[in-house]
């Protein structure tokens, strides 16, 4: 016969195991979850922001005029995101000079470290708090491009 009685000792204490049980996996399993996507929202807008910006600039007159354009539609891809454009982040290149050639191709590429949200001060430096995160786009200019300049 199965015995389910309870001793006078172990009263309570089911409630005390379940706080700290659920406390103890439940704070870090939601950080790890917010964390990732936080991450995850980082790369979406660097993702966002390569293509957008190739289409801007190759869509542009004059490579001037396509690397401010290009840059507006990086930004505007990170703002969508609530995250601010990091400074040198955006970089394009042609695959030959002069650039927005008919027929050539033009790379965008976004990389940055996206920073793990809400760690104590303690923390940085002993762990890492900073994530590498890297887009890349490569888009054709048309190849019945006329002379625009």
């Amino acid at each position: 016969m199965l015995d389910l009685s309870v001793s006078v000792a172990d009263r309570g204490s089911a409630a005390v195991e379940f706080i700290v049980m659920g406390v103890g996996l439940l704070v870090p399993a939601m950080y790890l979850g917010l964390a990732a996507a936080s991450v995850q929202s980082g790369v979406y807008a660097s993702t966002q922001s390569v293509r957008e910006a190739a289409r801007a600039f190759v869509t542009a007159r004059s490579p001037a005029e396509g690397f401010a354009r290009a840059t507006t539609a990086a930004q505007l891809a990170f703002d969508d995101h609530g995250i601010d454009l990091p400074p040198k982040a955006l970089t394009i290149t042609c695959s030959s000079l002069p650039c927005l050639s008919p027929g050539s191709t033009v790379d965008v590429r976004v990389q940055w470290e996206a920073p793990l949200p809400w760690l104590p001060e303690a923390w940085v430096g002993a762990v890492p708090t900073l994530i590498p995160i890297t887009a890349e786009h490569r888009m054709p200019v048309d190849s019945y491009r006329g002379d625009q300049a």
